[in-house]
């Protein structure tokens, strides 16, 4: 297949396309930078678009039978200014409407557009199980969540199949969260963030991939799909299994105080819980390759 990837570079969108490289699928990146269009050393094709001002090259979408969309800036890469919080939130909206806007144009438009969402959607859930039919939070993240997914609404329109991904905690050594994490707790550091009681829908990254693959490939899946393990567990829980596996200690905590000092308006989330399962994806066949914590953990290890 020829398969398009925005956010290519990120800890996700890497992983991606290095699984659809080595299967022998043809890769074709968006890139914002003029350089780094035309043919790459590493066999992808990258292709221009700028999602502020929604452009995209469609030219160079000729072919492309799927598009997964991931690109976004971090929500946890810096402190939430109001200046930040616009860039969350035009990052993806604005990204997602250049995207769907583009593929609705093409002449031959690719088969399914697999577009990016966070279980941010759901707002903070507390010890309640969340799956795919319940409702939007109406907190920060869940209102960036529904904008960001209405604002695929274009290539849906277009008879292309749309798929949220609705993906949860993603750990890996590489990026992300593990990489914040983990040092700390090979340094003996590692502890509990405010009660520990938060839940946490944790994923491998061998697992996100695979979903994503797996959205890709199965034409009767559409609309949204938690991409988190069938284990969701409590920061303390999380806690021990680090310590556990990494033969540290953790006996130290973060007040939720602190959290709040340090992080301002994003110890909401840190603190915040979200309880959710995968059940379209299980409904759908998919088997995971690291269900629990403990697997998640010695993946990312």
């Amino acid at each position: 297949m020829r398969i398009a990837v925005t956010g290519s570079t990120g800890l996700i969108g890497s992983a991606l396309v290095r699984s659809l490289l080595a299967d022998g699928h043809q890769v074709v990146r968006l890139v914002r930078h003029r350089s780094r269009t035309g043919p790459q050393a590493d066999g992808t094709v990258g292709v221009g678009w700028n999602p502020h001002l929604l452009r995209v090259d469609t030219a160079g979408l000729d072919g492309v039978e799927a598009v997964v969309h991931l690109a976004g800036a971090g929500v946890g890469d810096r402190r939430w200014t109001d200046s930040y919080k616009r860039e969350i939130r035009d990052s993806r909206v604005l990204g997602t409407e250049a995207i769907a806007g583009a593929l609705a144009e093409l002449k031959e438009p690719p088969q399914v557009l697999v577009s990016g969402s966070a279980v941010g959607y759901y707002g903070q859930t507390g010890d309640r199980v969340i799956d795919e039919r319940d409702r939007a939070g109406d907190d920060f993240l869940a209102s960036v969540c529904v904008e960001w997914e209405a604002a695929a609404r274009p290539a849906a329109e277009a008879g292309i199949r749309v798929v949220h991904p609705r993906t949860g905690l993603v750990l890996a050594a590489g990026g992300g969260a593990g990489a914040r994490l983990f040092p700390l707790f090979k340094l003996g550091l590692g502890g509990r963030l405010g009660s520990g009681e938060q839940y946490w829908s944790v994923i491998s990254l061998a697992d996100e991939v695979a979903a994503l693959r797996f959205l890709i490939d199965t034409p009767g899946v559409s609309g949204p799909v938690n991409l988190v393990g069938p284990d969701p567990v409590t920061n303390r829980r999380l806690t021990e299994v680090l310590g556990r596996v990494l033969g540290r200690p953790t006996v130290f905590a973060v007040p939720r105080l602190a959290l709040q000092a340090v992080l301002g308006e994003m110890a909401v989330e840190v603190a915040g819980s979200h309880r959710v399962v995968p059940r379209a994806l299980l409904d759908a066949g998919f088997a995971f390759r690291h269900p629990d914590a403990e697997s998640v953990v010695r993946a990312a290890l």
